[in-house]
């Protein structure tokens, strides 16, 4: 085996550098007897120890500091195991412990100035914070590892006929968090949100395509990505599908900003071939303008909407109603989501839905259960 420890840091131009650990236990601080001198004003003389137990574990330990030792955010108390991508902070000085696999030895250290090697903040200050935990994780899931994906029906409101599918992003890696909530935040430490995005429709479109067999599947799009080239060549590469699903793109509600730039989307969805629905409609701004001037094809109500609409005002029911009336009127279908109970299905019916989508009328479930 040739595997080596390292721990890697981010250089004052934006550059990761590691710096091999030659020798256990390794000792971080100030001091110049230290196995890895910082000389930040944070950190104290010795500062923590790393060591490599009998087992193979690695262990950190603070060593009494002022500003305390972090692993993931959390205070080192005693002796903590630390793994491959925890993120260390010590005192002000944050790195990333990696491991090299192989034969390919680590780059000699580099003898820069400590500028060169660490993130300096001044003393007291947050922990800088640049490095991510579960990175590494992260990018294995953008190329496939751990994805996998749900459908959650859409029914006609009269006859609760199916009338589509809702594709869901879901993930199964078993070193990242399942909620696909959590890792879109994680995405965003990362600036890699569309990425995540467009890694989760392709795999869910790719694998429903031959279960669907044409049928219309609604896919989820990131803000981030809605108007970008990138998305709409991703769109093209999925209409190429052997027995394309029916593609309705769903537009949240906060990518809904200039009236200009929705026809222009419009209008390349439609040389696609791909209709387009409002989400989230009512969740935020109403975003009427944009509703008027480029309608959609479907409205989906945002479920706060919808949620306990049975018993809700009468001040609120005449507003949801009204808005309502005003997409029909403009030629798109209102869609309520998050439909729970038949109390609220029947007020809803009631004021001119058209379709239904909640647990009254079928929950999430894995694509191969189609």
């Amino acid at each position: 085996m040739n595997d080596a420890w390292y721990l890697e840091s981010i250089a004052a131009d934006g550059s990761r550098v590691k710096q091999p650990i030659r020798q256990w236990p390794l000792r971080i601080g100030r001091e110049a007897d230290n196995g890895l001198v910082v000389p930040l004003a944070g950190l104290s003389r010795q500062h923590a120890e790393l060591a490599c137990g009998h087992d193979g574990r690695l262990r950190l330990t603070d060593l009494g500091s002022t500003n305390g030792s972090y692993v993931n955010g959390r205070r080192a108390e005693g002796s903590t195991v630390v793994g491959e991508d925890d993120v260390l902070i010590f005192g002000t000085a944050e790195y990333r412990l990696g491991l090299q696999r192989g034969p390919e030895p680590l780059p000699p250290a580099r003898d820069d100035d400590a500028d060169d090697r660490t993130q300096i903040v001044q003393l007291g200050a947050a922990a800088p914070q640049r490095f991510v935990p579960h990175e590494r994780q992260f990018m294995e899931l953008l190329t496939g590892r751990g994805l996998s994906a749900a459908v959650q029906p859409i029914v006609d409101a009269a006859g609760r006929q199916l009338f589509a599918y809702e594709l869901l992003g879901r993930s199964e890696h078993p070193e990242l968090p399942l909620s696909p909530a959590h890792l879109f935040a994680l995405a965003a430490r990362l600036g890699r949100e569309a990425e995540l995005s467009e890694a989760f429709r392709a795999h869910g479109v790719t694998q429903a395509a031959p279960r669907l067999r044409g049928a219309r599947l609604f896919v989820n799009t990131h803000p981030a990505e809605t108007f970008s080239d990138e998305f709409f060549a991703a769109l093209r590469r999925l209409r190429a599908l052997p027995q394309p699903p029916e593609l309705v793109v769903e537009i949240h509600e906060t990518a809904v900003m200039e009236v200009a730039r929705m026809r222009e989307l419009a209008a390349q969805l439609a040389g696609i071939g791909v209709a387009f629905a409002y989400d989230d409609f009512g969740a935020g701004q109403a975003r009427l303008n944009e509703l008027g001037e480029v309608p959609a094809h479907y409205v989906k109500f945002d479920m706060a909407l919808v949620r306990d609409l049975d018993s809700a005002p009468a001040s609120k029911q005449r507003v949801v109603r009204d808005l309502v009336r005003l997409v029909r009127d403009l030629g798109s279908v209102p869609l309520a989501e998050g439909v729970e109970t038949e109390a609220e299905a029947a007020v809803c019916r009631e004021m001119g839905f058209s379709l239904f989508q909640g647990w009254l009328t079928g929950r999430p479930i894995p694509i191969r259960q189609l």
